[in-house]
């Protein structure tokens, strides 16, 4: 057997990567593609590797020199006219060596798992196309497959519907050929297929061809999840980096992304926090049907969501400001704190720690009292607070209930003498309740109402629509206060079309849907109870009593969170939160932050945890990490 490898592309979409070399020379992880091939190619009992050469062809030949020498033979080939050509034409070129032997046909610009190349040379169907089933980031030639994986059809991308996508499957660009194949069937009609059309094509359309002959010549090959990445510009590699990613690198790349995540459609995410049962299908219906409207028609401005968001809400139009989420509201809230009382030079403002970390990095540090719980699940109660802040010549005071990560929940009689408390010392105490809605007097929780606001006109209430709603793709959240003079000044600060027209849509038609969304609420608290349930059998982990859509769990020794998060991601794909050194948890203790999902998501999370209990795994962690350290 014999590999061909195309490598004669521009790779123009790669911008000032390929400026000077070709795509297969782009590092990823500071490994190049060519190389990583090359190195998988050469573990099989290979006779040649045959590259075709074109953009930078030079380069290539040089780079690659007498250094695989003692591993596997390299020829190359040239498409001297790769600017006027696609790789049908640099197939065409080396078709005569097709008919010499079995060949794998491989293009340059993949990235993909070690067991990939074993999977295909090891299978005994001749002729075979290694195939994933269709997922949003994929492009390129779809097939569909017949129950003995038979490859009934190449979908052009003329013909492509993304109402059929559920049975589509998109070719990994890798293949397999026999020489009987290619001397019968390929390379004749590759040949009529040029002439008639010209070599400005691409080699799949001469096998979507050869699929209608009904003579099932090529069998499709799942990779299941078999980790591969296609990389065709910037993005791709950015993304790449984050799914091959070593063991010492992973988390930096995953959670410097800061979400989407939706780009590696089968990684459970156990970090981002959002309700699983809200919003329900028939909502979603219906943003599915003004769908059009909504993304060719401009959003209204602040006066009318503003509107929008009191009807939704149910707090007067002078008391609330909708925000590009939470964040852009808290990046105001804050960023204007420092004006509240111009006559103090000095301003101090309250935090507790650990929390969400958004809130005190808009506010310089040493203006900054923090309150730390000293006791081990970091539990504390308006009391607490009182007494702590109650010397310390704050302004503002800063309180996420329930909090984040530790899931401690104040209960609203207690804020509401808190900030009864607030009102006598003339602090302004703002109450981030994004979380609330999961706690479990859910129906009653919220300060959200003007009765409430208004007996305490020194308090701002924040609340992310994202967390307990389920869109936080929509960026949504709420300001609300009955100190109408900061309402008014953080409207001036935002962009008047600050929401755009799906955000505006989804609080337009909430209400319709409130009922379904206290079902949703009621549903996720049972869920929460079973799933700590769940995690109370994980040995190594100290769970946390938490009233939010998470929970703060103590990895106890001889683990790190770091070697699990690690693990979890990559023998389980599930991603989540390392939490160990967040300030205001025990530098000496190691901790991970897991959401909660729905029930089937919650229960493998579980059974990936247990797995790790295994001293054989431990043992291979163990060799990995000291791997990756030499």
């Amino acid at each position: 057997m014999q590999a061909i490898i195309l490598a004669a592309g521009m790779g123009r979409r790669l911008g000032d990567y390929t400026k000077d070399n070709t795509k297969c020379m782009v590092p990823v992880n500071g490994v190049r593609l060519i190389d990583r091939l090359l190195g998988q190619l050469a573990k099989q009992d290979l006779q040649r590797v045959i590259i075709v050469v074109g953009y930078k062809g030079e380069e290539l030949r040089n780079y690659i020199g007498n250094r695989y020498d003692d591993q596997i033979k390299i020829e190359f080939a040239e498409n001297p006219v790769y600017d006027k050509t696609n790789n049908i034409y640099s197939l065409a070129i080396v078709k005569d060596k097709l008919e010499e032997d079995d060949t794998l046909l491989i293009e340059s610009d993949l990235i993909f798992s070690d067991k990939i190349i074993p999977m295909i040379v090891e299978n005994p169907s001749p002729n075979l196309a290694l195939v994933a089933k269709y997922e949003t980031w994929m492009d390129g030639t779809m097939v569909r497959i017949d129950e003995d994986n038979n490859i009934v059809n190449f979908i052009s991308k003329d013909a492509f519907s993304y109402q059929d996508v559920s049975s589509y499957y998109k070719t990994v660009n890798i293949y397999k050929f026999s020489k009987e194949f290619s001397r019968t069937k390929y390379i004749p009609f590759l040949n009529a297929y040029t002439k008639a059309v010209g070599n400005n094509e691409y080699y799949e359309n001469v096998l979507r061809i050869t699929s209608l002959l009904n003579s099932h010549d090529m069998k499709a090959l799942p990779i299941g999840n078999e980790k591969w990445y296609e990389i065709d510009d910037k993005q791709d590699l950015d993304i790449a980096e984050a799914i091959f990613a070593d063991e010492q690198d992973v988390l930096r790349k995953y959670y410097g992304r800061f979400g989407g995540f939706w780009r590696f459609p089968q990684m459970l995410d156990f970090c981002y926090l959002v309700n699983p049962y809200f919003p329900t299908r028939r909502m979603k219906d219906e943003l599915r049907a003004n769908f059009d409207t909504l993304l060719t028609e401009y959003p209204s401005g602040m006066k009318v969501n503003t509107l929008i968001a009191s009807k939704c809400f149910g707090v007067s139009e002078p008391y609330i400001v909708p925000g590009n989420g939470a964040a852009e509201l808290i990046k105001v809230l804050m960023e204007t704190s420092s004006n509240l009382k111009p006559q103090i030079s000095n301003l101090k403002i309250g935090f507790i720690r650990p929390t969400f970390e958004e809130y005190p990095h808009r506010f310089d540090k040493e203006q900054q009292v923090t309150f730390v719980p000293q006791n081990e699940d970091y539990r504390y109660t308006a009391d607490d607070l009182m007494a702590f802040f109650g010397d310390k010549g704050i302004f503002q005071l800063m309180l996420i209930n329930p909090d984040n990560p530790s899931g401690n929940f104040i209960p609203k009689k207690d804020v509401l003498r808190l900030a009864d408390w607030c009102e006598e010392k003339g602090i302004r105490l703002v109450v981030d309740e994004s979380f609330v809605d999961f706690s479990e007097d859910y129906a009653t929780n919220s300060l959200l109402n003007d009765e409430t606001l208004e007996a305490h006109p020194h308090m701002a209430v924040m609340k992310s629509i994202s967390k307990s709603f389920g869109v936080p793709g929509l960026r949504l959240g709420i300001l609300a206060s009955a100190d109408k003079e900061l309402i008014a000044r953080i409207k001036k600060e935002v962009s008047i079309w600050n929401i755009n027209s799906f955000g505006e849509f989804f609080m337009q038609i909430y209400n319709k849907y409130e009922k379904d969304y206290r079902k949703a609420c009621e549903k996720f608290v049972k869920e929460r109870a079973d799933f700590e349930q769940q995690l109370h059998q994980v040995s190594y982990l100290r769970v946390m009593p938490s009233q939010a859509n998470y929970f703060l769990c103590e990895v106890l020794p001889p683990y790190t969170a770091k070697e699990i998060v690690v693990q979890m991601l990559k023998k389980h794909n599930i991603l989540t939160r390392d939490c160990s050194g967040k300030t205001g948890l025990d530098p000496n203790k190691q901790y991970m932050r897991i959401a909660v999902r729905n029930h089937e998501d919650n229960t493998r999370l579980v059974e990936g945890l247990l797995k790790v209990k295994s001293e054989e795994w431990r043992r291979s962690v163990s060799v990995e990490v000291a791997t990756s350290d030499m």
